[in-house]
């Protein structure tokens, strides 16, 4: 089990730094100097990257089950 944990905490920080350098990135586009862009581009990256995030989150949630996203009584 100890292996297990070892390994997502290996994996979890290499693709969580990887990830937050592409955010960074991602943010110096926002440099008005270098480039232009329309309000309606931003709000479609980051609702892209909400999204994202949201899914990770429930990709976590071990008290949900699979079947109940999506439909509800």
């Amino acid at each position: 089990m100890r292996d297990k944990h070892a390994k997502f905490r290996e994996l979890a920080e290499g693709r969580t730094r990887r990830a937050l350098e592409a955010i960074r990135k991602i943010g110096n586009l926002s440099n008005p100097s270098l480039y232009e862009w329309e309000e309606t581009e931003v709000k479609k990256i980051v609702k892209a990257l909400k999204d994202s995030v949201t899914e990770v989150e429930r990709g976590f949630d071990t008290t949900r089950s699979k079947r109940e996203i999506g439909f509800k009584l």
